[in-house]
């Protein structure tokens, strides 16, 4: 049996959109409906982003299998909807993402500056993400054009399994050169990536502003009535929580305070 681990936060792994950069994790929303539409079945916002944080094949599959969603596939089609049509359309899902995703590349703001404080204690930074490499490959460089550059990234695709499954921040292990998952803090906004941190055995946080949960400009939200901000703010914060972060915070704005107290509970030791 392995021994509890009693030292310090040795890596910080991030999410991409909605985490470090994409205010409201916005890329994919407008490609999930235009593609839906392009196969004859139109979705709205709120079911396209009902699976985020999901590898974009499985989200396909899963707002096609939305009860609502497949009625609507079925009168379209005349038959249910397979995997051999998540196939078609994550075949023009793409592309399409791959094209859209330079306008929503803005890194989050206090992004940078949260990085580096991190990199001035010593930490490494890993990354992962529901993207699968033809986008990352195209966002990735504009993240480090704007002064991003984290020390691995692990893609949807490039695993057998992605998110929920831990492999990906299994990867992480491995690349960054760490062994314990208490050491490791993973940071998302969505429930399937807090899944995946939990999974692996690390400690997450979730971001309840900033990313899918609100899926809202930084401009939306500044322009949001205070009551109608703070019931959205809750309600967001609610699922997460629920959905087993250890901590739930807006943005990564507000990190550093909440990993000086996971490294606190890890003096008493506490595990995640």
């Amino acid at each position: 049996m392995a021994r509890s681990y009693s030292g310090k936060i040795e890596a910080v792994v991030f999410d991409w959109a909605g985490t470090i950069v994409d205010y409201g994790s916005r890329a994919p929303m407008g490609v999930f409906v235009e593609v839906f539409k392009r196969f004859g079945v139109e979705i709205s916002v709120a079911e396209a982003r009902a699976p985020m944080g999901l590898p974009k094949w499985h989200h396909i599959q899963a707002v096609g299998q939305q009860p609502a969603v497949a009625e609507r596939w079925r009168q379209a089609h005349g038959r249910d909807f397979t995997d051999a049509d998540v196939d078609r359309i994550y075949e023009v899902f793409t592309p399409m993402n791959v094209e859209v995703v330079p306008q929503f590349a803005d890194i989050i703001p206090g992004a940078i500056e949260t990085v580096a404080a991190l990199r001035a204690r010593g930490l490494k930074i890993g990354s992962t993400t529901g993207y699968n490499r033809p986008i990352m490959d195209v966002l990735a460089p504009l993240a480090a054009t704007a002064g991003y550059v984290p020390d691995n990234m692990v893609c949807a695709g490039d695993l057998k399994e992605g998110r929920p499954s831990p492999l990906m921040m299994y990867r992480c292990f491995a690349e960054l050169g760490i062994w314990s998952p208490a050491a490791v803090v993973k940071v998302d906004d969505t429930l399937p990536g807090i899944e995946e941190g939990l999974n692996a055995g690390t400690w997450t946080v979730g971001l309840s502003v900033s990313g899918n949960a609100l899926g809202l400009s930084a401009a939306e939200v500044a322009a949001l009535p205070p009551e109608e901000f703070a019931r959205r703010r809750a309600a967001a914060a609610r699922e997460l929580a629920h959905g087993g972060a250890h901590y739930v915070i807006d943005s990564v704005a507000d990190l550093l305070p909440v990993l000086d107290m996971i490294e606190g509970r890890m003096t008493r030791g506490e595990q995640p």
